[in-house]
């Protein structure tokens, strides 16, 4: 079995989650691609990030986003094994659950973009991480990431990688909720049933139309 896994809190889940999703599934000929959302990421625990003082939206909304972005795609399928989970979600735990549950013989690919290789060395555990998968790392345009300085660091992460050429699609999480703050439209950026949860709950803004 060959699976791949796209984790991330989702909020919101957008057309770059998919176009990853699948540049991966066809470069590799993967069965499914898992979808992880994150309860408590380690780099999120206290804002969402060095630009933002808003918290993560909730597990339960992300997910419900998460459901109407994958609706018409029977090859992804959502995983709350990290959301479940107690404390913060690292990579590290959940490769060793699912290679626990699906055994030796299963090819599981985790799914990030070049951005993210770079900063493999600060995750927790990174040389395990290659022990337990591959990397499937969709390439960026004008972005390349020096493997050998990378091996020093992380020993065994060039075996480990297998690069995927995707199409360039600059979209973020972080634009789009900034773009409903705005009332700004955002209905080319997410797939529309997203789109329609944002507006009718009133996500990222206060009665503004996205």
């Amino acid at each position: 079995m060959r699976l791949g896994i796209l984790g991330g809190t989702f909020d919101p889940p957008h057309n770059g989650h998919l176009r990853m999703a699948h540049a991966a599934r066809d470069a590799l000929a993967l069965a499914e691609i898992v979808f992880m959302p994150a309860k408590q990421p380690p780099h999120k625990l206290g804002p969402r990030g060095e630009d933002s003082d808003d918290p993560v939206s909730p597990l339960e909304t992300r997910v419900a986003m998460l459901e109407r972005a994958l609706y018409d795609e029977p090859t992804f399928v959502i995983s709350m094994l990290e959301a479940e989970r107690q404390g913060p979600s690292y990579t590290v735990d959940t490769l060793r659950v699912l290679r626990k549950e699906l055994g030796s013989d299963a090819e599981i690919f985790f799914i990030i973009g070049e951005d993210s290789l770079a900063n493999l060395p600060t995750w927790h555990q990174p040389q395990e991480i290659v022990k337990l998968c591959k990397l499937a790392v969709l390439q960026r345009p004008k972005y390349e990431v020096d493997l050998d300085a990378l091996e020093k660091k992380v020993a065994g992460v060039k075996r480990s990688v297998v690069l995927i050429h995707a199409p360039e699609l600059d979209i973020s999480s972080t634009d789009i909720r900034e773009r409903v703050a705005r009332g700004e439209p955002i209905r080319k950026l997410v797939p529309p049933r997203v789109a329609q949860y944002i507006h009718a709950h009133h996500l990222y803004s206060d009665d503004r139309n996205p």
